[in-house]
């Protein structure tokens, strides 16, 4: 059995034109069969720019209302995955775009208050974590050849579309797909740094555990270790965290006992 790849991509990986074309070219390099999983970028905050909405954020985390979330659909569900999927098909790539919406594949909870670091609770809005994924139709497409790009949003149970996290959404898709799986995350950055700010070439639970507990590591990047210690923990064969650039260059991330 072949191994799948879940390769999640930064929107800021591939908005620009010349951008998209080399990630266009990298992803058509890859073996075996592929899922992709990705975000917005900064294109979400043009969007809302271009209809007279501030983007409203605290502590970096966006609040999604509900002009915020039709803007965000409107790239995600759109600009972003439609331009993405065309460039896949001029490479000869049998790209199929959708959400964690269609069928139901991701499902999603509404996120719950954050404290900031003002110390007060922040309602997010329309946010929401990704609870699970349905593989059925993932696993459908796969099967037939075709190479799901997923946009990063879900849906809950009264059919409320979510925002979510990216990283979350392919976490969770790699997960539940099954077999062996390797999860690949795309980023502006060679991987995980370490406190000299060196690319660390690999990290087990344990490593993970004590760069956060060190400060090392940003917000950003926590959010991303926790969540594919949660992939590790579900049976995900192999996770990296690698440069966008290239796809290769980066951290592998390695299961392991907790101390």
């Amino acid at each position: 059995m072949m191994t799948l790849t879940v390769l999640k991509l930064g929107g800021e990986l591939f908005e620009a034109a010349p951008a998209r074309e080399r990630m266009a070219d990298l992803i058509a390099a890859l073996p075996g069969p592929l899922i992709v999983v990705h975000g917005g970028g900064k294109a979400i905050d043009a969007e809302l720019q271009r209809r007279g909405i501030q983007p409203k954020k605290v502590d970096g985390l966006r609040i999604t209302d509900a002009e915020t979330l039709d803007a965000v659909i409107a790239v995600l569900a759109g600009s972003a995955n439609t331009s993405l999927v065309a460039a896949l098909v001029a490479r000869g790539v049998k790209a199929v775009g959708l959400t964690g919406v269609d069928a139901g594949a991701g499902r999603a909870a509404h996120a719950a208050p954050l404290q900031s670091t003002s110390g007060a609770l922040v309602d997010l809005g329309l946010v929401g974590d990704p609870t699970d994924a349905d593989p059925a139709l993932f696993r459908t497409l796969v099967n037939a050849g075709y190479v799901p790009v997923v946009a990063c949003l879900g849906v809950d149970d009264a059919g409320q579309v979510l925002n979510v996290n990216a990283d979350v959404m392919a976490c969770r898709i790699a997960a539940a797909m099954g077999g062996p799986v390797e999860l690949v995350i795309a980023g502006t950055t060679p991987g995980v740094f370490d406190a000299a700010g060196a690319t660390i070439p690999a990290l087990d639970v344990d490593g993970m555990d004590a760069l956060i507990r060190s400060g090392a590591a940003n917000a950003g990047m926590v959010a991303k270790l926790n969540a594919c210690r949660a992939a590790l923990d579900a049976g995900v064969s192999a996770v990296k965290i690698v440069d966008g650039q290239d796809l290769k260059t980066g951290t592998t991330l390695v299961a392991g006992v907790r101390a």
